[in-house]
């Protein structure tokens, strides 16, 4: 029997962080999702973790834990999907390094990826934005850094592991301001940034402490990195004050990512070119990007009225002389 605990180690400390260069989020995901497994195979096999073995992670418990994570825990199919795309991962990973397990990951390979409905991207309006943007009191440092985070995840369409990760040397505020961005899968792009948005961040950098153990660009209360749970809270803090403004506000879930959303969205009408937003987010398919095409109605509306709508004449009726006979007679009877 092979033991878990050293594989998986070896998995989450060095291939995926050296050998793969995965980003700390992809690591932190992948570790939550064994951290899920191994307890939930801890409690149905009545062992302790570490006595737990690579043979007994075998197809049937680990579908048993994929329906556990929709059924008990409440996930989507969309979480069920990411989490079975981990633990396909490290049995990728055990194929070279553990021979004789080479059948069980070629049976946990073939498990089916659930089917999950394609829905609508939500966004907000040009206006709804602006409203938001304005939340932030500009009289405080705490205000300043807000109204920066909040107006740059916007206009960049960044990510949110994008936003807390940028570094103060990542970002170029010279004649023509830009931002480097290393995104999903290592991949970077340069981004250039509207004047006004330049404005805020130079506002930002002129109240922002001096962190010699934090180079990030944005840092939270203490004068440590920004984390994806402290943006998630500032953006929700003011998107309540925003709602004070405009109560319609409050029909619309709002989220870090609905802020590149609505970037994608704003992009597309501007250029209506489905390819430069794929660039500006950082897409590695252009497939990611066609969702945003189902939710503009103007695109829809404008290649309706591109196409001209064939002739139709008005037809009329000729029914044969016995038939019109027939009814004659039937409708003097």
């Amino acid at each position: 029997m092979t033991n878990l605990a050293q594989y998986l180690s070896v998995f989450l400390r060095e291939y995926l962080p050296l050998e793969r260069r995965a980003s700390m989020h992809t690591c932190e995901t992948y570790a939550y999702t064994f951290q899920l497994l191994v307890n939930f195979a801890a409690r149905q096999l009545k062992l302790s973790p570490s006595k737990l073995t690579i043979e007994q992670l075998n197809v049937k418990l680990i579908v048993h834990f994929l329906n556990y994570l929709e059924t008990e825990r409440g996930n989507t199919a969309r979480t069920r999907n990411a989490r079975c795309a981990a633990i396909k991962g490290f049995f990728k990973f055990l194929e070279y390094r553990a021979v004789s397990s080479l059948e069980q990951c070629r049976q946990i390979h073939a498990i089916p990826v659930k089917k999950t409905a394609d829905k609508l991207v939500n966004y907000l309006t040009a206006g709804e934005m602006q409203v938001i943007l304005d939340a932030p009191d500009i009289h405080t440092p705490s205000g300043i850094r807000d109204r920066a985070m909040i107006y740059l995840c916007f206009a960049a369409g960044l990510r949110v592991s994008e936003l807390v990760g940028l570094y103060l040397n990542q970002l170029e505020l010279g004649s023509q301001p830009t931002i480097h961005v290393i995104g999903k899968g290592r991949k970077e792009r340069v981004l250039p940034l509207w004047k006004e948005t330049a404005v805020v961040l130079k506002a930002w950098i002129a109240v922002r402490p001096n962190a010699i153990t934090a180079p990030e660009l944005f840092l939270n209360a203490q004068g440590r990195a920004m984390t994806r749970s402290g943006f998630k809270y500032i953006l929700s803090k003011h998107v309540k004050n925003a709602i004070q403004i405009l109560p319609s506000l409050v029909k619309k879930r709002i989220s870090p990512h609905i802020l590149r959303h609505s970037c994608a969205m704003q992009t597309l009408k501007a250029t209506h070119d489905i390819r430069k937003v794929s660039l500006w987010l950082g897409h590695a398919d252009l497939r990611s990007t066609e969702i945003y095409l189902s939710a503009d109605p103007e695109e829809k509306l404008e290649s309706l009225t591109a196409v001209i709508p064939p002739n139709i004449k008005k037809g009329k009726f000729k029914a044969p002389d016995k038939l019109i006979t027939m009814l004659q007679t039937k409708g003097h009877e």
